[in-house]
C-alpha cells in the first residue's frame, strides 16, 4: 500500500520534470534562433524579421522575412515550424521567393513548386543541422529562359561557426539562338565569426562541373572552373583573396585558355566598414530610399573613410595560356590607391566624367609581363625581341616599357 501510494508523486515529479525540459528546450531554440538572425544581420547586406510567430512548449512556427538592406530586388519568405523535444528539436518548412511586382519574371506555374527544407537542432551543443530541397523550376523574362533543374543545400554549426555545401544539378540560360548551359555547380562554404560580426573569416569554393556556351558565331566548352575565395575582417583591414582555375577552355578541339589567376584586395579600413554597415542599418531602419539623396549624402563620409589606409590590389599571379591564339601571360604586379586628402573626392558622383578622372590620378602601381609573346610586342610598337614588359602606372597615367600608353583608337 504504501508502494502504491508513492508512484503518484513519483509519476507526478516526471511530468513535471518532462514538462520542464520540453519548456527549457522551446526557450534555447528560441533563444538560438534570435541570436542566428541577429548574427545574419549583423554582416549588413540583409534586413531580417519575423511575423506570424507562436511559441509553445510543445511546438513553435512563424515566418522569417529576408530582404536586402536596400531595395526590393528580391523577397524571401521562410516558413518554418518546430517540435520541441527533451533530446531537441526538429524543423521543417518552406521557402517563397518573392520579385518586384512591377518585373516581369515569372516562373512557370508548372514547374512552381516551393522548395522545402528540414532541420535539428541540438540543445545540448547548441547547434543546427539541415537540408534544403530546390525543385526544378524555369524563369521567363523578356524572352530569356533560365532554367533550374534542381538541387540540394546542407547547413550545420552553431553561433560563430556555420558550414554550407550546396549542389544545384544545372543552370541553362537561353536567349534567341545563344545558349549557356553550366553544372552541376558546388559551392562549400565556411563562417566564422565573433560576436555581432565584429571579426569574421568565411571561406568559400565555387565548383562549375561543365560549362557550354553556344551561339551562331562561336561554341565553347570547359571541363571545370574553380574559384576560391578567404575574406577576412580583423582589428585593423578588410581582406580579400581569391584564386581563379580556369581549367581548359575548348574552342572545338582546340584550347582557347588556360591557366589561372591569383589577387588580393587588402588595406580597407575596419573601424570604417563597421561604421558604415551600422549607418546603413539605421538608414534602413529609418526607412529611406536607395535614391534618397540627403541620406546618401551623410554615407559619403563613411565610404571616404573605407580608403584612409590606401587600398592596395595586389595580383599574385597571373599564369594564363591560349595554345590557340599562341598567346601566354605570366606575371604579377600591384596596384594602389592614394588615401590622402580624401575630402577632395565625392564617391557620390563617380558618375561624372570630371570625377571619374580625379579617382584615376590616385592610382599608382606597376605590373610584370614576362615572356612576353612578339606578337604583343609588335602591336604595342615594340621590338620583336621584347622579352619583358613593364607596366607602370603613375597617377593614373600608364607606361610601357617607360614609353607612354600609345592612343586607344589605335588598338581598334
Amino acid at each position: 500500500m504504501r508502494k502504491e501510494r508513492l508512484i503518484v508523486p513519483v509519476l507526478a515529479g516526471l511530468a513535471l520534470a518532462w514538462a520542464l525540459a520540453q519548456t527549457v528546450a522551446g526557450l534555447l531554440f528560441e533563444r538560438e534562433l534570435a541570436r542566428a538572425v541577429e548574427d545574419l544581420q549583423a554582416r549588413g547586406e540583409l534586413s531580417i524579421r519575423r511575423s506570424d510567430v507562436e511559441r509553445g512548449w510543445l511546438t513553435s512556427r512563424g515566418v522569417l522575412h529576408l530582404s536586402p538592406l536596400f531595395g526590393d530586388a528580391w523577397h524571401l519568405d521562410v516558413a518554418y515550424r518546430a517540435r520541441h523535444g527533451v533530446l531537441g528539436t526538429s524543423l521543417d518548412g518552406s521557402l517563397r521567393p518573392h520579385l518586384p511586382a512591377e518585373g516581369e519574371t515569372t516562373p512557370d506555374a508548372a514547374a512552381q513548386s516551393p522548395p522545402t527544407w528540414k532541420a535539428g537542432y541540438n540543445p545540448f551543443t547548441a547547434s543546427f543541422d539541415g537540408v534544403l530541397t530546390l525543385s526544378p523550376v524555369v524563369f521567363h523574362q523578356q524572352g530569356r529562359t533560365l532554367s533550374l533543374e534542381g538541387g540540394r543545400l546542407a547547413f550545420q554549426g552553431e553561433a560563430g561557426d556555420w558550414r554550407l555545401r550546396a549542389r544545384l544539378a544545372a543552370l541553362d540560360l537561353e536567349d534567341g539562338d545563344t545558349r549557356l548551359r553550366a553544372g552541376p555547380l558546388v559551392l562549400e562554404s565556411r563562417y566564422t565569426y565573433t560576436e555581432g560580426a565584429e571579426h569574421f573569416n568565411q571561406r568559400d569554393r565555387l565548383r562549375v562541373q561543365g560549362l557550354a556556351w553556344r551561339s551562331p558565331e562561336l561554341a565553347l566548352d570547359a571541363d571545370e572552373i574553380t574559384l576560391r575565395t578567404r575574406t577576412v575582417l580583423d582589428a585593423s583591414e578588410l581582406r580579400l583573396r581569391a584564386r581563379l582555375d580556369l581549367g581548359k577552355i575548348l574552342a572545338g578541339e582546340e584550347v582557347l585558355l588556360a591557366g589561372g589567376l591569383t589577387a588580393e584586395l587588402s588595406r580597407i579600413e575596419a573601424g570604417a566598414l563597421r561604421d558604415l554597415v551600422d549607418r546603413l542599418r539605421r538608414e534602413a531602419a529609418r526607412g529611406h530610399a536607395e535614391d534618397d539623396h540627403d541620406a546618401a549624402a551623410e554615407l559619403a563620409p563613411a565610404l571616404r573613410a573605407l580608403l584612409v589606409d590606401s587600398p592596395r590590389l595586389d595580383i599574385l599571379a597571373a599564369d594564363l595560356d591560349s595554345p590557340m591564339l599562341g598567346l601566354s601571360l605570366d606575371g604579377r604586379g600591384v596596384l594602389v590607391f592614394d588615401g590622402r586628402d580624401l575630402e577632395a573626392l565625392d564617391p557620390l558622383a563617380l558618375d561624372e566624367p570630371g570625377e571619374r578622372a580625379e579617382w584615376r590620378t590616385r592610382l599608382d602601381g606597376d605590373f610584370l609581363w614576362q615572356d612576353l609573346p612578339p606578337v604583343i610586342a609588335l602591336w604595342l610598337g615594340l621590338g620583336l625581341d621584347t622579352r619583358e614588359l613593364q607596366i607602370d602606372v603613375a597617377r593614373g597615367q600608364v607606361r610601357l616599357n617607360g614609353r607612354p600608353l600609345p592612343p586607344l583608337d589605335r588598338w581598334r
